[in-house]
């Protein structure tokens, strides 16, 4: 009896090794957008420029709007990695990337994201509509976004567009994945800029 109590002990504390499916997950990885490098190393304070800008409302497909990262894996299919995942809101993380090169492009620190607790008057508003925003299985992330700047005060659009931007980055490097999805924002910013660079 008691070489028997022995054996089946063992085997207890052996069975959850055996037992399919009940290896550890794999760890999650967090990922954060990027500015634009010259507006990541800019030395220096950024002072108030002749132009502010209002940046929001920020809208985004459902499918886009979670934690995870998703990819394109077909026309009319997705892929959701339980295992990459942003590190915050995305829908924010794209504002704030949006508003530190815009400030940086523009000249000014006087660019909020739309609604904002502090009461500055702007020269324009930028409403962005992203229709799509990943990557491809072929190396490929995508910018998709209708957008236009609009004259606060009178509520008319002064500029309306369609633009995609890409950027191909090594498959299979989640990293260079999302730099190149933070370059296509910096692509996006630079048509922004100049379009408002062009305004009368």
């Amino acid at each position: 009896m008691r070489r028997f109590g022995i054996l089946k002990i063992a085997s207890l504390l052996a069975g959850p090794a055996l037992i399919p499916g009940c290896a550890s997950s794999p760890a999650s990885s967090f990922y954060i957008l990027s500015p634009l490098p010259e507006a990541k190393v800019r030395q220096g304070t950024l002072v108030e420029g002749k132009i502010s800008l209002g940046i929001g409302p920020i809208a985004l497909p459902d499918y886009m709007d979670r934690p995870q990262m998703v990819s394109g894996v077909g026309a009319q299919r997705i892929e959701v990695d339980e295992y990459q995942r942003w590190g915050g809101s995305l829908r924010a993380d794209i504002a704030n990337t949006l508003g530190e090169n815009l400030a940086h492009l523009l000249g000014t620190s006087r660019v909020v994201i739309m609604p904002a607790e502090v009461k500055l008057p702007v020269q324009y508003r930028l409403v962005v509509n992203i229709l799509r925003f990943d990557a491809d299985n072929e190396g490929r992330a995508l910018l998709k976004v209708r957008w236009a700047i609009l004259d606060p005060n009178a509520e008319v659009a002064l500029a309306m567009r369609e633009s995609a931007y890409r950027q191909a980055f090594d498959q299979g490097d989640q990293d260079a994945q999302v730099a190149a999805l933070s370059a296509t924002l910096g692509d996006f910013s630079r048509e922004v800029a100049d379009t408002i660079r062009g305004l009368p």
